[in-house]
């Protein structure tokens, strides 16, 4: 008899925490935003992440990704994403888009598609930042530096190794360029097989004297070291590594090819909604406005890129000097064209 009321006692007793549990609210993930580290995410998290954090009265957390459409993929498509807001390239843009990866943009809340670039606005995104891969130099070993991919060819005039991006993308677009095609027919003639022909024929020239870089920061070691004497590099880094350690690297904006990092929110992202308001407190003028003092980063805000310091936006890809004779990536092209021209440059540099 007692051993009944004991485990009549034990069930009522079981049942009752397990009824206790499931009438438990499931405690929500804290909203969740994904940029590319470093300095630069060193500044988001002190002009965007704190702000509004304070501002939603709950904690913002923060990861690094390396970038990768097949990162995306793999988290919405296994349901219930661990990530709300990610800043991409443009590629993952399009492609993610395409693929219902994202969540549509509300325009209204971001203030109007009219407020921001042409190219940064995106049914499933809107725009971060535009950055550039251009020429740099050291300003204190050549007095007279390059200003061309004419020149960055020219061995004779500039003697000594250079530095390129190890791949197809934007190696081919200067190799054309120092060859003399305008930067308005630059994808016509990079679409052509001659084109391509010719650009390899023009790679060769130079190959013997290329020191090929894979991460944004080997470029700048290679020049401070004087293993190269010029590099193509992205122009944040650049400016970066001037503020921080008292470099002379200097930018050669014309040729320089720019593009636009945007901030989507994933597909069925728990924290969607607060995400956007995530993504339209980024965008506020007065907010964009503060990147460039730590990274020389151009504004998709075309009232933000207006209050930066004249002493900042003279280092910014988007400031008008430096737009002139820029070219705009081709994303389309490249969607197109990587695997093929990927596997044809690896070829070529197995050679």
């Amino acid at each position: 008899m007692m051993k009944t009321i004991m485990k009549s006692g034990f069930l009522a007793a079981a049942a009752a925490v397990l009824s206790a549990s499931l009438a438990a609210p499931v405690v929500a993930r804290d909203l969740t935003v994904v940029s590319w580290g470093g300095n630069y995410q060193d500044a988001q998290r002190n002009i965007y992440f704190k702000p509004f954090s304070e501002k939603l009265g709950k904690p913002v957390l923060d990861e690094a990704w390396d970038g990768g459409i097949g990162v995306i993929q793999s988290k919405v498509k296994a349901g219930a994403p661990n990530w709300d807001v990610v800043q991409v390239e443009a590629e993952e843009l399009a492609l993610g888009c395409a693929d219902g990866l994202y969540e549509k943009i509300d325009w209204d809340k971001m203030g109007g598609k009219d407020k921001f670039l042409d190219s940064a606005v995106n049914d499933c995104g809107v725009g971060a930042i535009v950055w550039s891969t251009a020429i740099a130099y050291d300003g204190d070993k050549l007095a007279e530096g390059p200003s061309s991919w004419a020149d960055f060819w020219n061995v004779e005039k500039f003697p000594g190794k250079r530095s390129l991006r190890k791949g197809p993308k934007y190696t081919l677009e200067f190799a054309l360029l120092a060859d003399g095609v305008s930067k308005d027919e630059l994808y016509d003639v990079l679409g052509t097989d001659e084109g391509v022909e010719r650009a390899f024929k023009k790679l060769d020239e130079l190959k013997p004297n290329i020191v090929w870089w894979e991460s944004g920061a080997q470029p700048l070691q290679f020049l401070a070291s004087g293993e190269v004497v010029m590099t193509s590099a992205y122009n944040g880094r650049i400016t970066g590594i001037n503020r921080s350690e008292g470099k002379n690297f200097k930018v050669v904006f014309p040729g320089s090819i720019y593009a636009v990092d945007s901030w989507v929110v994933l597909k069925d992202a728990e924290n969607k909604d607060a995400a956007q308001d995530f993504i339209a407190f980024a965008s506020l003028p007065e907010n964009q406005s503060k990147l460039p003092e730590f990274v020389a980063y151009g504004l998709p805000n075309k009232d933000a890129a207006a209050k930066v310091p004249a002493e900042f936006a003279k280092d910014l890809p988007t400031d008008p000097a430096n737009l002139t004779d820029a070219i705009p990536l081709n994303v389309d092209f490249w969607i197109d064209n990587a695997e093929t021209l990927t596997e044809r440059f690896n070829a070529w540099l197995a050679q």
